[in-house]
C-alpha cells in the first residue's frame, strides 16, 4: 500500500471514529478487528488487507472505497481570502470571519474578530476538553471565563477553556480585533 494511501486509510479511520464518537474499544467491538490493528492502521505502521478493510468498513456503514479515498487535494492548501466567512455580525458593525480550519478529529479553527465599541460576542460554553486562545492585535479586548474578568490589550494574548462560558466584550472607545484559534476536540 503507497504512503498516501497509508496516510489517507488513517486520516479517513480517525475522522469516522471522531464523527460517530467511537473508541478503539468500540470499533474494535464492532468490526471484529483488534484494538491493536487498529491502533497499527491510525499511526500509518500497518498496511490492512481488504478482508480487514472491509471489516471496518461494514462497522461504520461505509463502502471500503470511502476508506481509501485519496483526495486530489496537495499536501498543502492555501485558502485565500475569498473563501473567508463572516458569520457574526454586531449590531454595530463588527464582524467574526472564519479564515479557515482543519479536519476533526481534531478540528482547529482561525478566526478573526472585531467589534465595535460596545459590541459583545459569545457566553455560551462549548465541548468539554475545548480550548481557545485570542491574540489582541488593536483595542483592548474584556474576556470573561467563568465570571471572571481579564483585560487583553493589543499585542497579548490569551489562552483558556472553551468549555466554561465565555464572552469578548469591547469597552473602549474605538473597533477591537483580535485573531482568535480555537480547539475542537473529537466526540467522545
Amino acid at each position: 500500500m503507497p504512503t498516501d494511501l497509508t496516510g489517507a486509510v488513517a486520516r479517513i479511520l480517525q475522522s469516522l471514529r471522531g464523527e460517530r464518537g467511537w473508541s478503539l474499544d468500540q470499533l474494535a467491538q464492532r468490526s471484529g478487528v483488534s484494538k491493536g490493528v487498529l491502533v497499527a492502521i491510525e499511526q500509518e505502521r500497518s498496511n490492512p488487507n481488504l478482508a480487514t478493510l472491509a471489516r471496518i468498513a461494514e462497522a461504520f456503514g461505509v463502502p471500503v472505497t470511502r476508506l481509501v479515498d485519496v483526495p486530489d487535494e496537495p499536501a498543502v492548501r492555501i485558502i485565500g481570502p475569498e473563501q473567508a466567512r463572516t458569520l457574526w455580525h454586531g449590531p454595530s458593525g463588527g464582524t467574526g470571519t472564519i479564515l479557515g480550519a482543519t479536519e476533526p478529529p481534531w478540528a482547529v479553527e482561525l478566526w478573526r474578530w472585531v467589534l465595535q465599541p460596545g459590541e459583545m460576542s459569545g457566553g455560551d460554553a462549548h465541548v468539554p476538553g475545548s480550548r481557545e486562545m485570542i491574540w489582541v492585535e488593536s483595542g483592548t479586548i474584556t474576556l470573561t471565563v467563568a465570571g471572571h474578568r481579564y483585560q487583553v490589550a493589543d499585542g497579548q494574548c490569551a489562552r483558556f477553556s472553551g468549555a466554561e462560558h465565555h464572552s469578548y466584550v469591547n469597552e473602549g472607545p474605538g473597533p477591537a480585533v483580535m485573531t482568535m484559534i480555537s480547539l475542537v476536540p473529537p466526540a467522545s
